[in-house]
């Protein structure tokens, strides 16, 4: 899954993002609507992304009296992938070095901290 992961550009993101919020298989309409409305793009740049979206088997698209698309690759998937790439290209792999990166820079709270520790500690209860 890591390889289909990997090719999914920033534009073919958008377009993922309509899937996934949908939760079900869509029509064109209801991916083109959203998307024509956030991002300006026209029909035709939408089929397109959803074309190379089937072609790399990341999305499966189904012919009834329409074509009705639905993702094969979960939002959770595509995330995890995403931030570990993250972490390796700018960290070195650490992700110790990522989270000092964001206290030094100050982008996390207080709050946000405590969250943090909590889920440390819950971590380190079911080992």
């Amino acid at each position: 899954m890591e390889s289909l992961v990997s090719k999914i550009t920033d534009s073919e993101v958008e377009v993922m993002r309509v899937l996934w919020e949908a939760g079900c298989e869509l029509p064109i309409a209801d991916i083109r609507k959203p998307l024509e409305k956030s991002s300006g793009w026209e029909s035709s740049t939408i089929k397109t992304l959803l074309r190379r979206l089937c072609n790399k088997g990341v999305v499966l698209s189904t012919k009834r009296d329409v074509f009705y698309y639905k993702p094969l690759v979960s939002e959770a998937e595509y995330n995890e992938y995403t931030t570990q790439n993250l972490i390796d290209r700018l960290y070195d792999g650490s992700a110790k070095n990522l989270v000092a990166s964001l206290l030094g820079r100050k982008k996390l709270d207080d709050a946000d901290i405590e969250e943090l520790c909590a889920l440390f500690k819950v971590g380190e209860s079911n080992e």
